[in-house]
């Protein structure tokens, strides 16, 4: 299965965003690797799109939205004060529920 990966960053961000790019990837690559081939098939597609903002108390707030082979998946959490935590914490749930399926 391809899976297409897109990051979307808060106005405020802009200079996290290799970051954030690096923590998914690195997420995906070590957390999600043997739970995604789960979805092998030749004719399968898959989309995780990750989104980190600020808000108004200059914590972080994120989202995953995933759809693989018509699944979908959405997760998420506000008020962090690490950006590394917030997208931790948001795969750890995501791969919680790739291992019940």
């Amino acid at each position: 299965m391809e899976v297409k990966i897109v990051t979307h960053i808060g106005a405020d961000m802009q200079n996290d965003k290799w970051v954030v790019d690096k923590l998914v990837e690195q997420n995906i690559s070590t957390k999600l690797d043997n739970y995604l081939n789960k979805f092998s098939k030749a004719d399968a597609e898959g989309l995780i799109e990750v989104t980190t903002d600020k808000n108004k108390k200059w914590l972080f707030d994120g989202k995953i939205q995933a759809n693989l082979d018509g699944k979908s998946f959405r997760f998420e959490r506000e008020d962090y004060k690490n950006l590394d935590d917030l997208i931790n914490h948001l795969f750890e749930h995501f791969k919680e529920s790739l291992s019940a399926l």
